[in-house]
């Protein structure tokens, strides 16, 4: 959408306030996290392994960054929602 606007100089569909501040449902939300989540626990696996050179410890250090930061996430994101900053 953004590529079509700025390369194509496309037009889309002006929606209010109140339409843009319903799109982004919690269970869209809890879903983005997760996705998120599980590459940022690859990563996080990945580095706490080379930095330890244990399995069993970057697994509990990718574990609790899990958790933690899919809550944080979530958070985020219906904070970022209510914002109307940058919503047209």
């Amino acid at each position: 959408m953004i590529a079509d606007r700025l390369i194509l100089n496309k037009k889309t569909e002006s929606r209010d306030f109140a339409t843009d501040r319903k799109s982004e449902t919690p269970i869209r939300s809890i879903a983005k996290a997760l996705s998120w989540r599980v590459v940022g626990t690859l990563d996080t696996l990945l580095i706490s392994y080379l930095l330890t050179g244990k399995i069993t410890l970057a697994a509990s250090i990718a574990s609790i960054d899990f958790l933690t930061k899919m809550v944080l996430y979530f958070f985020h994101e219906r904070a970022w929602n209510l914002v109307t900053w940058g919503k047209k």
